[in-house]
C-alpha cells in the first residue's frame, strides 16, 4: 500500500499515539503535519526528522485544540504548507478524574473542546478539501470509553462517545462520496506517558512491574498486554487504503478484547 502523494494531519501528536500515527502513515508516503499547542524547537526537529527518514514532507503546526478558530486554522495552515488535507486523524485529548458532583466544571468544558470540539472543527474544516479533491479519510482515535463507560471520568466517556456519534453522522454524510469515517478504540497503549507511572505504581503498591502491569494498570484488558502505537499505526493505515474504501461509519475496538466483557 502507498499513501504517496497524500497528505495527513494528526492532531495532537509530537509524542505517543499521535506520533505513532503519523510515523506510520509517512512509513507510507504521507506528508503529515504533526500538532500539539507547544512550539518548541524539539516539536520542529521531530518533523524535520520523520522528513528525512521516511522521504516526506512533514512540518510541525502549533494549535490549541480547544479553540475552535485554531483547529480550522490547523487545517488551513496544512493545506498552504502541504497541498492539501486528504487524511484527517483527530487525536487530542487530555484526562482528568472526579466523581460527578465534585468534577470542575471548567475541567469538564476544557475536555469536551480539546476531545470533542476538535473532531469536530478540523473536520469540519477539512471536509470540503477533501471534497474538492475527491478522496478523503478521517480516522477519529477514540476510546475503549467511546463504547464502555469507567467511574470518575465523567467528561471523558461522554467525550469519546460524542466522538464516536460524530463519526456516524460523518460517514451518513459523506456515503455516496469517497471519503469515510471511522473511528478506532484503543484501550490502554504503551506510550511514554504510561511507561513512566509505572514505577510510582509499584512503590504504591509494593509490587514487581510484571503485577502492577497485569492487576493495576490492565485490570481491565483481558489480553493483559498493552496495544501499541505501532498496532494503531497498522489500523489507521489500513483505514486508508483501498481495502478499506466501504468501511465507514465503524468503530473498530484495539483493546485486547475489554469491550467484549
Amino acid at each position: 500500500m502507498s499513501l504517496k502523494g497524500k497528505v495527513a494531519v494528526v492532531t495532537g501528536s509530537n509524542s505517543g499515539i499521535g506520533l505513532g500515527i503519523a510515523e506510520a502513515l509517512a512509513a507510507q508516503g504521507a506528508s503529515v503535519a504533526i500538532n500539539s499547542f507547544t512550539d518548541r524547537p524539539e516539536d520542529h526537529a521531530l518533523a524535520a526528522r520523520i522528513a528525512d527518514e521516511h522521504g516526506v514532507k512533514a512540518v510541525y503546526i502549533p494549535a490549541d485544540m480547544s479553540n475552535g478558530a485554531a483547529c480550522r486554522a490547523l487545517i488551513a495552515t496544512a493545506k498552504e504548507k502541504l497541498g492539501s488535507v486528504d487524511i484527517l486523524v483527530p487525536n487530542a485529548g487530555i484526562q482528568h478524574v472526579a466523581p460527578i458532583d465534585e468534577f470542575d466544571p471548567a475541567m469538564w468544558d476544557r475536555l469536551q473542546s480539546i476531545i470533542l470540539g476538535s473532531t469536530f472543527h478540523t473536520t469540519a474544516a477539512a471536509l470540503p478539501i477533501m471534497r474538492a479533491a475527491g478522496w478523503g479519510r478521517i480516522v477519529v482515535i477514540a476510546s475503549a470509553h467511546g463504547l464502555t463507560a469507567s467511574p470518575f471520568k465523567s467528561a471523558y466517556v461522554a467525550a469519546k462517545h460524542g466522538q464516536i456519534g460524530f463519526v456516524k453522522v460523518c460517514a451518513l454524510e459523506t456515503a455516496q462520496e469517497a471519503i469515510t469515517c471511522n473511528a478506532v478504540c484503543p484501550g490502554y497503549v504503551l506510550t511514554p506517558l504510561v511507561e513512566a507511572q509505572i514505577p510510582d505504581t509499584m512503590k504504591q503498591y509494593n509490587m514487581d512491574r510484571e503485577t502492577v502491569i497485569r492487576e493495576i494498570l490492565l485490570q481491565r484488558q483481558p489480553s493483559k498486554q498493552f496495544a501499541t502505537v505501532e498496532q494503531l499505526g497498522g489500523v489507521v493505515t489500513f483505514l486508508c487504503s483501498p481495502a478499506a474504501e466501504q468501511i465507514t461509519g465503524t468503530a473498530i475496538s484495539v483493546d485486547g478484547g475489554w469491550t467484549a466483557l
